[in-house]
Formats: structure tokens, C-alpha cells, sequence
């Protein structure tokens, strides 16, 4: 397996906004592409299909006719929409679509560039722009012929005259609090609610079928793109997370935990979102319990960005790791608000505790630590709603090579935690979504059938395995890590959370330990 990756930049005009460059996006989409391939020295024969997972919520809006963008895109973290949907009904979002009423979401964000950007809204109801998240961009410019082929690309919505394909697949569309998830289309009454028109929007396929071919120049020129899901679906697909009762949590710019709850939606009590995992083809939809936390690896990148304190995030675990514990610090990295389970837009990021002990050192390890505690409350809600208790947590996701982390993870869960040598999950669902659907396997076989087939070249080629973190206990700390019990003495200290099992998760937030989405 070969591997192309580049970082784009964060940008923020202002408090609570957060903005990408959706041009920067897909000259670094073809650049990782191309790296890719030059890595594994093949050619587009080769290939027999592409996959794309992409940050779900992520809202851009582009002409039909250019393809230039109307405005940066608006990320999910970004939350400049608390206005507008203090204006909208959240029984009727929650009922139609599983979601909360949140700035999370695409709908308010497409309201935004359409009320503020002078023009635009005019141009959309003319049906000149297109809304896409990042799938439906991404899907759009490798489909189009040419970027300087102005006329060519305007025609009926979902396929353009060049061949552009405007589309966003069911996992993506589930997140734009537009769609009514039992009939998994676009919902006109929602579209009027938040001022969309509905000619602005992609058409809705599944997460496994060829939706188009690489039109434009380069390595991958003539291959089907034969997949598309949102990047937490993909990591819940790529995790094997296929029956019912299984789950996963992926750690990124966020966390995202995803237990899988079959063909049919199951609402939650306890502040989690209704969506859907994926649907294969023409085989029943799959749909999932959320809980989504908006800061955890971006709290890292704000310690090496914005305060200096590490030159690369991967430092912070020495840094962290150089104390013993958090010297009496605390953080609640709210920096756009809180979402599962609390759903707070409004609060902001707080470090508390802090003393002239405190060092760097001591916030980094903080820093850790808020994430396992975030992480511990959506474990908490998700057992409530479904009522049998996690026995042990999938993980994958960049900052799950972070040893401590993980270790500090089991230790607050209280629960073991499984990591897979590939952690960069989310590819390894969109791959598998996208051999699926170019039908490189031809046996009727069931969904995790299939996806299992689809994984046994990688298993072998990389030789995959399961690492596991047991928690600590004060008495005797047995670590596993492929059925070997390691006596490697630092793992065998008490841990620091041993006599805290009934600490109340993040702290800070107490007062309101029994806030419930209402």
C-alpha cells in the first residue's frame, strides 16, 4: 500500500469561524493522487476504482459554469450560524432528519454564503451554483473535462454537459439537516424552513456505486469512482463495524464515536445523533448512533500553532509524558462550543487549575486528558441509549498513535482499547465501499462479507494486528498487546485515574452533568 498525504491550511477571519480553501483542496487532492501512484509505480490500468471519504459537514458553493467557488468553504467546527438556527423548529430537524438544530450542520452554513455573500443568492435561484460538502466538490472536479472550459459544464442538476457529476452520497447528505432520513431525499419543507432551494443541491446515490470517471488529466485519468463516504462512516465501515451492537471511535481534528444499529433508526435520549452509516447499492440502508466531539487533535495543532509550546504534534506525548501527572490543570477545549452530548454552541474554551507549578508540560498532558474525557462522556450517553454497556472500544484515527493517549484512554474508560496497526481506517473503508461497487467481487455475499474479502489483500500485505490497552489498577497493572503480557515497569505504575472511577467527566462541567438534548 502506498500513501500520499498533505496538510491544507486552517483559516480564521474571525472568534468562532473556521474556513478552507476549496481550491487549495483540490490541488492537493491531485497532488496526494499522484504521489500515491508514483509511490506504487503502477498506472491507471492498474487501478480499478476510487474511493473518497472527505470531513462531512464542510460546505462549499461553486458555479456550474466556472467551477469557481463563490466563497471559502465553511467547516463543521465553525460556528458563525448560531443566528439562524435560533430562528429554526428543532422538533421538526430532530424528526425528519435525526439531527439537532446545530451549527455543526451544512444547512445553515449554505443560509450563510447565500444571505451574505453579495449576489449569490440570486445566482442560486437561477440555478447557477452548486452546494456541495467536500465529496460532491471533490467528485465535481475529477469528472469535469477541463477547468478552462467555460460553457461546457452547465445542465441538468446531477450530470453536466461536460460530464461533470454533481452528487453527494446518503452518509454525507444525512449531515446537511436537509434530507429526510426515512426517505433518505432531499425534504422541500426543510429546504423552505432554511431558505435553500433545492435546484442548489447535489443529487443523493448510494456509498457504493460508479457515480462518474476521472475526466481530468493525470495518473488516475479513465478509473471509476465507485465509492463515496462521509470520513467517520468510512472508518465505521473500515473497522468492520457492520453488525449491529459494534462500534468505533475515530481521533482526528475530532472525535467521532459510531455504533452501528441496524436497518432501522434508533432516536437518542441522551444528546447523540441519528445517521446513517452507509448503504451499499440497492441493499438496506445502515444506521448509526453519533456522538461527536468538536476539539480534540486540534487542540494539539493549537499548542504547536498558536502557543509554540511543540514543533510537530507527534511531540506532544514526550512533552506529556514528562510529568507525572497534570499538576492540578484542566481543559475544556470548547473552541467551537461543545457538541455531543451537551449541544452548547455558545461555550468557550476554558484551562482551569492553573498554578506556578504548571508547566508546559503539564498542559500538553491536559491536553490528553481532555480528550479521553470528552471521549468518556459520549461512551457514558451512548450506554444509556442502548442500554448494553461498551466492553472494549475499536479506535483508529492520527492521533491514536499516541501511546499515552491510548493508555490514558483505557484508564478513564475503564474498558479496553483496540488499535489497529493500520489506523488510517477511513481509507480502508473508502477503498472497500469502492471495490464493492465496481463489483471486484462477484459472490453474493453479505455487506461484512464483502468487506472482508475486500480487506484480505491488506491484511496480508501488512500484516494487520490489534494492539490493546488495558486499564490500570492500583493493586496490579497487566498491559496486553497481541495476547503478550508486558512487564515493562512504566506500565506497571498506578495510574493517576485508579481512585477517580466516580470522577465526574470533565469537571468543569459539573453543574450540568444532566443536560439532556431536548
Amino acid at each position: 500500500m502506498s500513501v500520499g498525504q498533505l496538510e491544507h491550511r486552517q483559516l480564521h477571519p474571525g472568534p468562532g469561524m473556521v474556513e478552507h480553501d476549496p481550491e487549495e483542496i483540490i490541488r492537493n487532492t491531485r497532488r496526494v493522487m499522484a504521489d500515491a501512484v508514483a509511490t506504487a509505480d503502477i498506472s491507471s490500468d492498474e487501478i480499478a476504482a476510487v474511493g473518497i471519504t472527505n470531513q462531512r459537514e464542510t460546505t462549499v458553493i461553486w458555479d456550474r459554469e466556472t467551477g469557481e467557488p463563490v466563497y471559502n468553504a465553511i467547516v463543521w467546527q465553525d460556528t458563525r450560524t448560531e443566528d439562524i438556527c435560533s430562528t429554526l423548529d428543532p422538533a421538526l430537524f430532530r424528526e425528519r432528519t435525526g439531527l439537532p438544530v446545530s451549527t455543526y450542520f451544512s444547512g445553515p452554513k449554505i443560509r450563510w454564503i447565500l444571505d451574505n455573500v453579495e449576489g449569490v443568492r440570486e445566482r442560486a435561484e437561477r440555478g447557477e451554483l452548486a452546494f456541495g460538502t467536500m465529496d460532491s466538490w471533490i467528485v465535481w472536479e475529477l469528472t469535469r473535462r477541463s477547468r478552462h472550459s467555460p460553457g461546457q459544464d452547465r445542465g441538468r442538476r446531477g450530470r453536466a454537459g461536460s460530464g461533470a457529476r454533481h452528487v453527494t452520497d446518503v452518509t454525507n447528505a444525512s449531515r446537511t439537516m436537509l434530507m429526510d432520513l426515512r426517505t433518505q431525499q432531499w425534504d422541500e419543507e426543510l429546504c423552505e424552513a432554511l431558505g435553500v432551494p433545492v435546484s442548489l443541491l447535489p443529487e443523493i446515490v448510494s456509498s457504493s456505486e460508479v457515480v462518474g470517471r476521472v475526466r481530468r488529466r493525470g495518473p488516475l485519468h479513465g478509473v471509476p469512482i465507485a465509492g463515496i463516504l462521509g470520513d467517520q462512516q468510512a472508518a465505521t465501515f473500515g473497522q468492520a463495524c457492520t453488525e449491529p451492537g459494534e462500534a468505533k471511535n475515530t481521533y482526528g481534528t475530532g472525535n467521532f464515536l459510531l455504533l452501528n444499529t441496524g436497518t432501522e433508526p434508533q432516536v437518542s435520549d441522551h444528546g447523540l445523533l441519528t445517521t446513517v452509516a452507509y448503504r451499499l447499492g440497492n441493499a438496506p440502508t445502515v444506521f448509526a448512533l453519533e456522538g461527536s466531539v468538536a476539539v480534540t487533535g486540534s487542540l494539539v495543532q493549537w499548542l504547536r500553532d498558536n502557543l509554540g509550546f511543540i514543533s510537530s504534534s507527534a511531540e506532544v506525548e514526550e512533552l506529556a509524558r514528562s510529568v507525572d501527572d497534570n499538576g492540578g490543570c484542566y481543559i475544556v477545549p470548547a473552541f467551537s462550543g461543545l457538541l455531543a452530548p451537551r449541544w452548547r454552541p455558545e461555550a468557550r474554551g476554558v484551562i482551569t487549575g492553573l498554578t506556578g507549578y504548571v508547566t508546559k508540560a503539564h498542559i500538553a498532558r491536559a491536553a490528553l486528558e481532555a480528550t479521553a474525557f470528552q471521549t468518556r462522556e459520549v461512551v457514558e450517553a451512548m450506554n444509556r441509549d442502548s442500554g448494553v454497556p461498551l466492553t472494549s472500544l475499536r479506535v483508529d484515527g492520527g492521533m491514536t498513535t499516541n501511546d499515552l493517549l491510548m493508555q490514558l484512554q483505557t484508564d478513564i474508560l475503564g474498558i479496553d482499547v483496540e488499535r489497529p496497526a493500520n489506523t488510517e481506517t477511513t481509507v480502508m473503508g473508502a477503498a472497500s465501499a469502492a471495490g464493492i461497487g465496481a463489483k471486484l467481487i462477484d459472490a453474493p455475499l453479505s455487506p461484512s462479507q464483502l468487506l472482508h474479502q475486500c480487506q484480505a489483500l491488506e491484511a496480508a500485505a501488512n500484516r494487520v494486528r490489534t494492539e490493546r490497552w488495558g486499564p490500570r489498577t492500583l493493586d496490579v497493572d497487566i498491559v496486553q498487546v497481541d495476547g503478550v503480557t508486558s512487564d515493562d515497569p512504566e506500565l506497571t505504575l498506578p495510574h493517576p485515574y485508579a481512585h477517580e472511577r466516580a470522577f465526574v467527566l470533565v469537571p468543569w462541567l459539573a453543574a450540568d452533568q444532566n443536560a439532556q438534548l431536548n
